[in-house]
């Protein structure tokens, strides 16, 4: 092959392989399906679903339009091939183009048969059938149910665009490129089945360790699948799933210097003396994640060396937890070893107190 030939087909390999698994400098310039389509996709927090059936089936259109792609590229960049008159062309690239028409062709009579009765044939589609019993009536209540979650602000979500991992108070979902995994957490078990260790990483000086789950469902039609999460986020997922998860593996799964903290600064806390709530006093949800009742109290319990902390007359306004990560969030986070001597101002009042002032509410 001649220099402009060579070229133009490494340049286009490297193109199509960006493209098909677009890094994040192609996401940023906009060069991907979601983007280019981005009028006829409609919204993913509108429907959730319907936006991945016609994404999942443009994707697959524009993929396997790549080698037709090259066919006519390689017309403008080698015109002295002559591939623009099909009488002229040799054997191997009439192969080519015959091969490249028939999988476009493929992928059409694909998808206007994915898109019959209202895309009831698309595998997503099949995936939500296998949850069509009560309460849902069809695969059409399935959508609108995991619609309605995926809107929630409190759902789970992490991974790159070709490998989201989206966890709501019902549905397990996994989005793929080609594809979205649906799986029922009440039908589900997750286990931990293997731990990859990554020396490197964009976001973070530290090694990362990548966490492997096996998704299982006791519903014969639904079909198994795997996700990848970082170890720092499985303490969250845990927290959104009601299926258990199992350690079959033996993993070690190594958490952040916040997260073994907040397990510590919980036990020192259960320690304490307990505040008793006065009669007729009902407990508020936590203002810092709306999520669980109010259940910790700032009372002044030390005075070392007449080091005093500061009296604190709010009421139970925080849980426990969030109150954990208020404290760690204040600290020096280049000297864990002083955390838990530290004094921090409370988040309400600005008072400063200790882990020995924080009482559970009883």
């Amino acid at each position: 092959m001649d220099s402009p030939e060579v070229t133009f087909t490494l340049a286009y390999i490297v193109f199509a392989i960006c493209f098909v698994f677009t890094p994040d400098e192609f996401r940023s310039a906009g060069l991907t399906v979601q983007h280019l389509f981005s009028s006829w996709l409609g919204s993913e927090d509108v429907g959730f679903i319907q936006y991945h059936v016609k994404r999942t089936s443009i994707t697959i259109l524009v993929h396997s339009a790549l080698p037709l792609g090259y066919y006519m590229g390689m017309c403008i960049a080698a015109p002295e091939k002559n591939l623009g008159y099909i009488h002229q062309l040799s054997d191997s690239w009439r192969a080519f183009l015959l091969l490249s028409f028939c999988l476009q062709l493929a992928s059409w009579t694909l998808i206007i048969y994915w898109s019959h009765l209202h895309w009831s044939n698309h595998p997503i589609s099949r995936a939500l059938q296998a949850h069509a019993f009560p309460p849902y009536s069809g695969w059409g209540t399935v959508a609108t149910s995991i619609n309605t979650e995926f809107r929630q602000i409190d759902k789970f979500a992490t991974g790159a665009p070709g490998a989201r991992v989206i966890i709501t108070d019902t549905w397990v979902l996994k989005v793929t490129t080609y594809h979205v995994y649906v799986a029922l957490q009440n039908d589900s078990h997750l286990t931990v089945t293997e731990s990859r260790q990554h020396q490197l990483s964009p976001e973070s000086a530290s090694p990362t360790q990548i966490l492997t789950l096996r998704v299982e469902s006791i519903n014969p039609n639904v079909r198994a699948f795997d996700i990848r999460l970082n170890s720092t986020e499985y303490a969250e997922l845990r927290e959104k799933l009601h299926a258990p998860i199992r350690n079959a593996a033996n993993v070690v799964i190594h958490q952040t210097i916040s997260d073994l903290f907040l397990e510590t600064f919980k036990a020192q806390v259960e320690l304490n003396q307990p505040y008793m709530l006065p009669s007729g006093q009902d407990l508020e949800p936590c203002i810092g994640c709306m999520q669980f009742p109010a259940g910790a109290k700032l009372i002044r319990l030390c005075c070392e060396d007449g080091q005093c902390c500061q009296p604190c007359f709010c009421r139970p306004m925080w849980c426990l937890s969030c109150l954990g990560r208020w404290f760690a969030s204040r600290q020096d986070q280049q000297r864990p070893e002083t955390w838990l001597a530290s004094k921090v101002p409370c988040p309400t009042c600005r008072a400063r107190f200790c882990i020995l002032d924080v009482c559970l509410v009883h």
